[in-house]
């Protein structure tokens, strides 16, 4: 049985990431240490914040950027609600969004949901690999989108089609080398098919 029960960041500067995830909101979803891994281009994942109305979007945004974020989407209406991307100084990609197009009470950076978005080449087989390791699926859409149910973190599991995901974020799906992060569990270390690594999470 695997568990999903932390997030972690690898990154050049633990210190700066530590400040940026504070000032930002995450520190609490999220964990950072130290790694100069080589990476380039998209890295394959995204963090998913979803909050309850637009203004809600606007803060986080403007805190993100306040402390060194820049802008991978600018925050618009969309048919499906209202949403923007920024990057982190570190280069995670976290996407603010919220069904809502109107505001109906004054703006708080509150998260309902937090997500850990995984881009895959072949989502029902990511979905397999996963299932066959104990995740329960909450929600599943075909081959465009699932949900695993992960009552043991504050962050949401999901995989997302890889070309997708890139698009959706606002960058080209092209990219090599690490990932940059790491999920913890309670089952021995393993990497799924698209090479995201799971480690033995501390007790």
């Amino acid at each position: 049985m695997t568990s999903f029960e932390a997030v972690t960041l690898e990154v050049s500067d633990p210190a700066a990431a530590q400040a940026f995830y504070k000032a930002f909101g995450l520190d609490a979803y999220v964990n950072v240490r130290e790694s100069d891994a080589p990476t380039t281009g998209f890295r394959g994942f995204a963090l998913s914040l979803v909050v309850a109305q637009p203004g809600n979007v606007d803060a986080f945004i403007e805190a993100a950027l306040d402390a060194g974020a820049t802008t991978l989407k600018p925050a618009t209406k969309s048919f499906w609600g209202y949403g923007g991307v920024v990057r982190a100084p570190d280069g995670t990609i976290c996407k603010i969004a919220s069904s809502k197009k109107k505001d109906t009470a004054p703006a708080a950076r509150r998260i309902d949901q937090m997500a850990l978005l995984l881009g895959v080449a072949d989502v029902k087989a990511s979905k397999r690999f996963y299932v066959d390791r104990g995740l329960a699926v909450a929600k599943s859409f075909g081959g465009k989108y699932v949900e695993f149910d992960t009552p043991a973190s504050a962050v949401t599991l999901a995989l997302y089609p890889r070309r997708a995901l890139a698009k959706d974020t606002g960058v080209p799906q092209e990219g090599t080398g690490s990932h940059r992060i790491v999920m913890g569990g309670d089952a021995a270390p393993f990497t799924d098919p698209d090479g995201f690594a799971w480690e033995t999470a501390a007790a």
